[in-house]
């Protein structure tokens, strides 16, 4: 997964040009936080894969849920150059982490912890991107130009 968001993820002239919010870290933290979290993800699964409750029809719907959705975010924000449409669409990543943390509780509860650090990313990137919309838009044809 994270191999597939990182080549949907171009920092360009026109991400750069964004007006950014004071609360976003530095582009050099993205990958070594996204790396820490995807571990983590993939952990959690491990974990919940060979636990005695383990279901694993729901695992693999859970992480093929969160996949998607976690997949989609980021050619609606680069690659369309559409922060508007990526908002629109994180209420689903956030439901897909929050749906994993719910749903492998029960197999196993460390897996779901595991995913908490994910839930909280995925919340602050849903501020940032907020911002980006709050300061930048509005997009479409403009962002398609420059």
């Amino acid at each position: 997964m994270a191999g597939a968001g990182g080549l949907l993820t171009e920092i360009g002239p026109w991400y750069r040009s964004l007006r950014q919010s004071r609360i976003k870290p530095p582009d050099w933290a993205f990958g070594p936080v996204w790396t820490v979290i995807l571990g983590l993800w993939a952990y959690a699964g491990a974990l919940a894969w060979t636990a005695p409750a383990a279901d694993h029809a729901t695992i693999l719907a859970l992480y093929a849920a969160n996949f998607t959705f976690h997949l989609i975010w980021s050619p609606l924000f680069f690659k369309l150059k559409r922060p508007d449409w990526a908002m629109a669409e994180m209420p689903l990543l956030w439901l897909s982490v929050l749906a994993m943390i719910i749903g492998l509780a029960p197999m196993s509860p460390l897996a779901a912890w595991l995913l908490a650090p994910y839930l909280a990313w995925v919340t602050v990137a849903g501020w940032i991107n907020l911002a980006v919309v709050r300061l930048n838009g509005p997009f479409g044809a403009r962002a398609l130009t420059q």
